[in-house]
């Protein structure tokens, strides 16, 4: 980089990246928990599995909104010096840094099948609905400013996209990047 460049990665594309890891390890969890009885019984499992999703689905949604939306409101214009970090290389970075961290929730939620069927899988995709929710959120929020969250790479990489490194927002226009607003793929 030259001097005075710094990288920038989307701020909903951090937030809707554990969404498909957890939507998708979530559900063959909660399908294997279907097939093992449990100690308190696939009806009582798989009652407290549905409770636990619509609990995590708001959990994953509201939680933190705030900082977001103070972050968001108090963003600057970057500079002609950035470096626009790709929908997928941002994808990669959070993939490898959490991997370990995925196939452990993923243990974890078949081994407590055994207690309570299908609800850690439950819990699981109902995290990655809120975070899917809470992406479309900030996509509505830059579609109707014209503008797109960015945050800087290092400061992301520790704590998230709303993490104490994080001081504030970055915003480039909507044409900027080669992801959609709300952190998804664009289209051809």
């Amino acid at each position: 980089m030259g001097r005075g460049a710094y990288a920038l990665a989307r701020v909903a594309v951090i937030v809707r990246a554990p969404a498909g890891w957890l939507w998708w390890s979530g559900l063959p969890a909660a399908a294997i928990g279907v097939l093992v009885p449990g100690l308190t019984g696939r009806t009582i499992g798989v009652t407290a599995g549905a409770a636990l999703f619509v609990i995590a689905a708001f959990g994953g949604f509201a939680v933190r909104r705030g900082r977001y939306a103070t972050l968001a409101a108090g963003a600057s214009r970057a500079g002609k010096a950035v470096i626009l970090q790709d929908r997928a290389v941002t994808l990669r970075v959070w993939r490898r840094a959490h991997r370990w961290w995925l196939l452990l929730a993923f243990l974890a939620a078949v081994a407590s099948s055994f207690a309570l069927p299908a609800a850690g899988g439950l819990l699981m995709a109902g995290s990655a609905l809120g975070l899917w929710a809470k992406a479309q959120w900030l996509g509505r929020w830059e579609r109707e400013h014209d503008a797109l969250l960015w945050v800087r790479t290092e400061s992301a990489t520790r704590g998230g996209a709303v993490g104490k490194d994080v001081r504030g927002y970055l915003m480039t226009g909507a044409a900027a990047g080669d992801a959609a607003p709300g952190g998804a793929r664009v289209r051809a």
